[in-house]
């Protein structure tokens, strides 16, 4: 489900929310920008559209947003932590050869979710997290055998 800035700027508000000038260039930048963009990222987007913007108040944003329940930061691998809309929310696989992203299915982590919960009392956040791993193009040539020039 994709948000617009104002659906999510009236979500903020009915929480008691204010909405400032900052908030919503943040918004914006998630919602028109990258996929999965670094804070670094987001920071040059919110420049591009209000180049006097202050690094810290980036920053401060994106936390806010995240206590807020608007916005959720996920390690995709070994790199810095990405952004997106806590309404796309979902899983990520990353492959450890070439560093491809691909978003999981939505049932993919159900039950390990449900096993945690009912085993542990541990309820599992998937979209925080990456699972590393060797997606199948890499798996395939790794598989292949190599020709030999002789």
């Amino acid at each position: 489900m994709s948000s617009t800035v104002d659906e999510l700027v009236a979500q903020l508000r009915d929480g008691g929310s204010r909405v400032t000038t900052a908030r919503r260039l943040v918004l914006t930048a998630l919602v028109k920008g990258a996929h999965h963009p670094t804070a670094e990222e987001l920071l040059v987007a919110v420049r591009t559209l209000a180049p006097d913007v202050h690094a810290s108040t980036v920053y401060r944003n994106l936390e806010e947003l995240e206590r807020l329940g608007v916005v959720v930061h996920t390690h995709l691998g070994h790199g810095p932590a990405t952004y997106h809309l806590a309404t796309e929310a979902h899983g990520h696989l990353v492959c450890e050869v070439c560093g491809a992203t691909m978003e999981a299915p939505e049932d993919l982590f159900e039950a390990m979710a449900e096993g945690a919960k009912r085993r542990l009392g541990f309820e599992l956040r998937p979209y925080h997290f990456a699972v590393l791993g060797v997606c199948a193009d890499c798996a395939a040539s790794a598989a292949a055998p190599e020709s030999s020039v002789g």
